[in-house]
């Protein structure tokens, strides 16, 4: 067994302990959903703070209830479609709570270019999400590009923990568009495909 694999075994078995625990305690898996969104607000003001390292290893303790919700949910027969609806939602307050700590932190030192920046990242963010739930209403599936919510989240960490979150910006900044891009090529090649289909389609019907 690899150190990789040996790491997720170990930390596998750990969140398995905890769901169960959560599972047998008869918590709502909304209410851990919730608490969350609050671990990420938390994130949120040591950001704004400028305590960087504290704020990524809590994003790093939201993480874990963001892991352990849809677990407990499926553990206890729970899973609801409000509550996928409302682990989404709650998902994207969390994400842009987080940056918004970052904008009042870079307001706060007149970086005002960092402040766009941020702005252009909270921009990305939104509409990574939003092309892939408008393309699903007009194609089955739309899972393209690679900066989706696990990637934000680690690289946001990554930049608290060494103190680079203005690299880590720049590369949020970037690669998020780029995935809403790629989603929207996507999106245009496969309804380019299913209107070809159509008149073949006809034609046998």
């Amino acid at each position: 067994m690899t150190l990789s694999r040996g790491i997720g075994v170990f930390f596998g078995k750990i969140i398995k302990i905890i769901v169960t625990g959560l599972a047998l305690s008869r918590v709502h898996p909304n209410v851990l959903t919730f608490f969350g969104l609050l671990i990420n607000i938390w994130a949120a003001f040591l950001f704004a703070a400028g305590n960087f390292r504290w704020g990524a290893v809590i994003v790093i303790a939201a993480g874990l209830f963001d892991m352990v919700d849809g677990r407990v949910a499926r553990q206890t027969n729970q899973v609801t479609r409000f509550g996928g609806f409302f682990d989404s939602v709650l998902d994207r307050y969390s994400d842009l709570g987080v940056l918004v700590g970052l904008l009042v932190y870079y307001a706060s030192i007149n970086r005002f270019f960092y402040v766009v920046l941020t702005a252009i990242v909270m921009t990305g963010t939104v509409m990574v999400s939003y092309t892939r739930a408008r393309a699903e209403n007009t194609i089955p599936k739309c899972k393209v590009g690679f900066l989706e919510r696990p990637e934000r989240v680690v690289l946001i960490i990554l930049g608290g923990l060494f103190n680079r979150m203005a690299h880590v910006l720049w590369v949020l900044a970037i690669l998020s568009n780029v995935t809403v891009l790629s989603r929207m090529i996507y999106t245009w090649q496969e309804t380019q495909r299913l209107e070809a289909q159509k008149p073949l389609a006809q034609k046998h019907s």
